[in-house]
C-alpha cells in the first residue's frame, strides 16, 4: 500500500508540474501538423470596434495619476475607447481625483462589496460589446487594445487573456521575484492552452470579454477574473490568449504580503473548482476537462497533498529497505527542501506556493464575502 500510494502522489506531482506542459507542448505540434491555421488581419482604424476598459478600484488614491497617464497612452481612437471607473465604498480622495478627467466616467458605491459585486455593477452601466477590465495598479502596453481587438475579429472568441508581467524592484526582491519566475511559467502554459483550443481562465490584470456573455456570479466569488472567463468557455466560446497585450505590475513587496495573495488566490481556486465543477465532465467537454483539470483542479486540490506526502510515504519505504531508488528519490527531496530553506529562488518559492494552498483552505472557509486585503506591492 505504502509503495502504490507513493508512485501515485509522485505521478500526481510530477504530471502537475511537468507532464502536463509536455503532453500539451506534444498535442499542440500535432495540431499544428495537422492543421494551418489563418491568422487574423489588422484592423484599419475606421474598423476599430468600441471598447470600455472599466476598472474596479477601492481606495486607489496614490496610483491615479500613473495609470490615467498609462490609459491616455494606449494607441486606440479616443472616440472610440471608453473609460469607466467602478469605485468600490472608496473612503480616500480616489473620487476627487477622477473628477479632474472629463474622459472618465465614475461609477460609485458607497458601500464596500468586493470585486465581484463592482464588476457586476459596473457592466450594467456599459453599453459597448467589449468591455477590457484591468486593475489600478496595472499598467498596459501601448498596443494592448488594438492587439485585443484584432482577436475578438474572430466571433468564436468570447474573451482575451492579456500576459502578466511581475516587475521587480531590485534582486534581492525576493516575492517578485519568485512570482515573476511563475508567472513565465504560467504564461507558457496559457498559450499553449490556447493554441491547443481555449486557455484556461484570464487574470484579473487584463481581462477582455463579449459583455452579452456575461455571466451574474455571487458577491463572495473569490476568482471572479476566473470564474466570469470560465463560464463563457461553458457557454462554447474560447478564451484567447495573447503576450502582444499586456499589463505590468510590481510584485508583492514581501513574502508576508505575497502570502495575504496566494492564500487568496487558493481559496479562490478551491471555490472554482466546485463551482465550475461540470466543466471536468468530459462528455459534455473533453478537451476543457482534459485542460481544466490538469492545469487548474490538481494544481488547486490534490497536487499539493500529493507533494507534502511523499516526504513521510519515502522515509517509511527507506526505512524498509524497498530499494536503492527509493533512497534516491528520499535523498533529491531532503536536497530539494534544504535549497528552500536555504533561500534558493525557484524552490523556495515553489514551497511557499504550496503551502498556502492549505492556508487556502481555512481563509475559505473564514470569508463569505468576497473582499479580501490588499496585498502591498513593491
Amino acid at each position: 500500500m505504502t509503495i502504490t500510494l507513493f508512485w501515485l502522489c509522485l505521478t500526481i506531482v510530477v504530471y502537475t508540474y511537468v507532464g502536463y506542459g509536455i503532453v500539451l507542448y506534444l498535442l499542440v505540434l500535432i495540431k499544428r501538423l495537422a492543421t494551418k491555421a489563418k491568422p487574423l488581419a489588422d484592423i484599419t482604424d475606421d474598423c476599430l470596434p468600441e471598447v470600455t476598459l472599466m476598472v474596479c478600484a477601492y481606495n486607489e488614491e496614490d496610483i491615479i495619476a500613473e495609470k490615467m497617464d498609462n490609459t491616455h497612452r494606449l494607441d486606440y481612437p479616443s472616440d472610440r475607447l471608453h473609460l469607466v471607473w467602478v469605485t468600490d465604498g472608496s473612503n480616500d480622495n480616489t473620487n476627487s481625483l477622477l473628477a479632474a478627467y472629463p474622459d472618465v466616467k465614475v461609477i460609485y458605491s458607497p458601500e464596500r462589496r468586493g470585486k465581484a459585486a463592482a464588476i457586476k455593477h459596473g457592466i450594467k452601466e456599459i453599453d459597448t460589446e467589449i468591455v477590457m477590465m484591468t486593475d489600478a495598479n496595472t499598467m498596459l502596453n501601448p498596443g494592448a487594445v488594438r492587439e485585443i481587438a484584432r482577436l475578438m475579429q474572430d466571433p468564436k472568441v468570447g474573451c482575451v487573456s492579456g500576459e502578466k508581467k511581475v516587475m521587480a524592484r531590485s534582486d534581492s526582491d525576493e516575492a517578485a521575484q519568485g512570482e515573476g519566475l511563475y508567472w513565465k511559467y504560467e504564461s507558457t502554459l496559457k498559450r499553449l492552452d490556447s493554441e491547443l483550443y481555449s486557455a484556461m481562465g484570464a487574470a484579473g490584470e487584463l481581462c477582455v470579454i463579449r459583455r452579452q456573455l456575461m455571466t451574474d456570479i455571487p458577491d463572495d466569488t473569490l476568482l471572479d477574473d476566473f470564474i466570469i472567463s470560465m463560464e463563457i468557455v461553458k457557454k462554447g466560446y474560447k478564451i484567447a490568449y495573447t503576450s502582444n497585450a499586456y499589463a505590468m505590475e510590481y510584485g508583492s513587496a514581501d513574502l508576508h504580503e505575497e502570502s495575504k495573495r496566494k492564500r487568496r488566490i487558493a481559496a479562490g481556486g478551491l471555490q472554482s473548482c466546485w463551482r465550475l465543477r461540470s466543466l471536468m465532465n468530459p462528455l459534455r467537454h473533453p478537451v476543457v476537462a482534459f485542460q481544466f483539470v490538469s492545469h487548474r483542479v490538481l494544481r488547486w486540490t490534490i497536487t499539493p497533498v500529493c507533494l507534502f506526502a511523499l516526504v513521510p510515504l519515502n522515509t517509511l519505504l527507506v526505512l524498509s529497505g524497498e530499494g536503492i531508488v527509493y533512497t534516491i528519490i528520499w535523498i533529491l527531496q531532503i536536497l530539494f527542501y534544504a535549497s528552500a530553506a536555504a533561500g534558493v529562488r525557484i524552490s523556495k518559492y515553489f514551497v511557499f506556493m504550496n503551502l498556502n494552498v492549505f492556508r487556502g483552505m481555512a481563509y475559505l472557509f473564514n470569508n463569505s464575502t468576497g473582499m479580501w486585503e490588499k496585498a502591498k506591492r513593491a
